[in-house]
Parts: C-alpha cells; structure tokens; sequence
C-alpha cells in the first residue's frame, strides 16, 4: 500500500469517526484539518529521506565506476612495464569495482524510480489538502448560514403566535386608556380653575354692585336733603 493509499485510509477513518462521534462540524473539519497537515509533513519528510537515500545511490555508483577506471589505468601501467602479474591483479579489482557499480547502479535507478512516484504522491497529496481546506471553508460557510436560517426561521414561526400581537394590542389599549385619563384631568384641573376665578370674579361684580347702590342711596339721600331744603326756603 502507498504512502498516499494509507494516509487516504486514516484520513476516511478519522472523517467517519468524527462525523458519528462529533455535532460541530466546523471542529470537525478543523481538527481533520490540523490532522492532514500533519501527515503532509511527515510524508514530506519521508520524500526527502527517499531522495537522500537516492543521492547516497548515485555517490556510490560514480564512486565505484572511478575505482573502476583506477584500476584499469593500474592494469594498463603494469602491461607497459611487462608486470602481468600485476596487471592480472588490477583487472580483477577493476572487475569487482564494475561490478559493484552495475549494482549501484541497479539500486539508484530503482531508488530514483521510487522517488518520481513519491513525489507524484506528495503532490496529489497537497493538491488534495489544498481541495479539502477550500472544501472546508465552504462547508463552515453553509453551516453559519444554515444556523442563520434556522434562528430566523424560529424567529418567525415565534412571531406568528398571536399571543405576541395580543400583547401589544392590549399594550396599546393600556396607554389608550393612560392617555384618556391624562386628558380627562387636565380638562377637570382647567375647569376647577375656570370655576374658582368665576367665583371671584362674582364676588368682585357683586362688591361693585353694593358700593353702586352705596353711592346712589348717598346721592338720593344728598337730593332729598337739598329738596326738604329748598321747601323750608320757600315757606319762610
């Protein structure tokens, strides 16, 4: 199974388990979230062990195919110099160095093979995170809107109970009925004192009439003096 099969396989697992254990799904899809990003850093750590691994490969192959050539230009000097024995010697070390090398060289390319589709597995990987955390942001968006629905959806089915609108009417009937009575007083307080200046302004009318009727009985009583006057003057 591939790095990226097993991850797939954790990823799926800790998606159903959290989906049949969890309510929140914005958790949920915060904490898979923290989770894959976690296993993207190991994988990449496991790529970058496998390419090392692929370069050490390579060292070894180039390694090994100069011990080859080495040992060759060995045999080549000691054939001048007429040292087979020598020569014999350096061709099989050469031989073993070839041969080395060829399986180095076997190893690298099968190690760098390896690495191509490590690579093309972390980049699906990624690409896949990148999928799963627009993804997530979407779903956190629709699950915001669906709460927003919801609470306005209550809201509305609350307000459609008339015991709310009774309310209100009786409120208004209430401050209908505070507003008349508030009126009613300020007309009885203004004709308490409509009446209490009617009363005074009676007794000043009266008080006018009395000194009228003062002033007129002086004035008969001045005339009747002049007349009885006037009558002894005409008699004497």
């Amino acid at each position: 199974m591939s790095v990226l099969s097993r991850i797939s396989t954790v990823f799926k697992a800790n998606v159903n388990d959290a989906l049949n254990n969890a309510e929140d799904p914005e958790k949920i899809l915060n904490q898979l979230t923290v989770e894959m990003n976690a296993q993207l850093v190991d994988t990449k750590h496991k790529v970058a062990a496998a390419i090392a691994d692929e370069k050490r490969l390579q060292r070894q192959v180039q390694e090994a195919t100069d011990q080859a050539e080495q040992w060759e230009n060995k045999a080549t000097t000691a054939v001048e110099n007429e040292r087979d024995d020598l020569a014999r010697e350096a061709l099989a070390r050469r031989n073993e160095a070839q041969q080395l090398a060829g399986e180095y060289k076997t190893q690298w390319d099968k190690q760098r093979q390896a690495v191509g589709q490590l690579k093309e597995h972390l980049s699906d990987l990624e690409r896949k995170i990148g999928e799963a955390n627009r993804k997530k942001q979407l779903l956190i968006a629709r699950q915001k809107r669906a709460k927003a629905q919801k609470a306005i959806h209550e809201t509305m089915a609350g307000m459609k109970d008339s015991s709310a609108f009774d309310t209100f009417d009786r409120m208004e009937q209430k401050v209908g009925d505070m507003e008349a009575r508030a009126d009613a007083a300020a007309e009885m307080s203004d004709f308490e004192n409509d009446s209490l200046e009617d009363e005074f302004a009676a007794l000043e009318k009266t008080g006018n009439v009395e000194d009228d009727l003062a002033a007129l009985k002086a004035k008969v009583g001045n005339g009747n003096e002049s007349g009885k006057a006037l009558s002894v003057e005409r008699e004497a």
